[in-house]
């Protein structure tokens, strides 16, 4: 059980504030080989009091839903963004008694395909043969697998809320990622500022006018200090297995600072550049100042394993057969 409440803990903190209407930042660690030579991570965006009609369609939350977790996706279905309830987009399960202690490289694969075939098949169908499509659709289901999130929730009204599903539901939905210029961090400050104007923005120094998911979360948090704003941060640990374990989620110019690769290049550059060298030690600074996973830890007290227990079995998350 305390394996499991540990887990959940960060599920169990979505679903407290869920009383109330809230807009959440999931800022999300890079993972696998494209995660190693661009580590800035997935950014994605929960929302308490919405829900999904379908995954290209949002609607209000019916009593004790959970909410959805939207985001930008690449090459799925030929959307610009897909919804999926939080549960299966943290876990790839409809239960929280389902969500396995442990897993494999091959839980994960049979969990997320379940779970596509019974509610993706239209936006992702089998292939030619009938089996598992490759693409990133993987992403779209069992995220707490494949890495761990930080959550950044700030409260928002339920007109908010309706405007949003408004605003979503008339728009386009088919615009092509971009990763330099219309990613996933981009979409994330789209909806954020929906909520919150001009609360989430770029950064021309540190990631040279790209919007990362690191930038996303930092401005944020600068955000609600200057604006008395309150935001409630904490972990969603990733899932205890084999599957290969995520990296640190960096911005641009500190991944070429931190990369020993480019360690040799970069002094020779900023030696000859020196407003090239002062970004390189800004975005150094940034990013020791600002580091989720201190963050996390300063914010999260260690949960008392009963009081999980005791809550877990409450109506704060949805029970058997409801």
């Amino acid at each position: 059980m305390w394996n499991r409440a540990i887990r959940l803990f960060g599920l169990l903190s979505l679903s407290i504030i869920a009383a109330q209407a809230s807009v959440t930042l999931l800022l999300e660690e890079p993972y696998g080989t494209f995660g190693g030579m661009n580590p800035t991570g997935h950014a994605a965006v929960y929302l308490s009091h919405i829900c999904a009609a379908s995954p290209v369609a949002l609607r209000k939350c019916d009593a004790r839903e959970q909410g959805v977790v939207i985001s930008r996706y690449h090459r799925i279905g030929g959307y610009d963004w897909i919804a999926v309830p939080l549960l299966p987009y943290l876990y790839a399960v409809d239960r929280p008694e389902e969500v396995p202690l442990s897993v494999t490289v091959e839980d994960v694969a049979a969990l997320r395909d379940a779970w596509r075939r019974k509610n993706l098949l239209e936006i992702v169908p089998n292939d030619e043969e009938g089996a598992t499509p490759e693409g990133d659709w993987t992403q779209l289901v069992g995220s707490a697998y494949d890495r761990t999130l930080y959550a950044f929730e700030v409260q928002t009204s339920e007109e908010q809320d309706a405007r949003f599903i408004r605003t979503f539901n008339a728009g386009p939905n088919n615009r092509d990622f971009n990763l330099l210029f219309h990613n996933c961090a981009d979409f994330a400050r789209y909806a954020i500022d929906f909520y919150f104007p001009h609360a989430v923005h770029r950064s021309l120094i540190a990631d040279v006018g790209i919007m990362t998911p690191k930038q996303a979360a930092m401005s944020l948090l600068s955000y609600s200090k200057r604006h008395g704003v309150v935001i409630s941060v904490f972990v969603i640990p990733q899932v205890p297995g084999t599957v290969p374990r995520s990296f640190a989620v960096r911005g641009v110019l500190e991944s070429l600072v931190k990369s020993k690769r480019y360690a040799v290049p970069l002094v020779s550059v900023a030696a000859l550049h020196p407003a090239f060298g002062g970004s390189l030690a800004f975005a150094w600074i940034e990013g020791r100042r600002f580091d989720p996973r201190k963050l996390a830890e300063n914010e999260n007290a260690e949960p008392d394993p009963a009081i999980i227990a005791t809550e877990l079995q409450s109506d704060r998350i949805v029970p058997d057969g409801e």
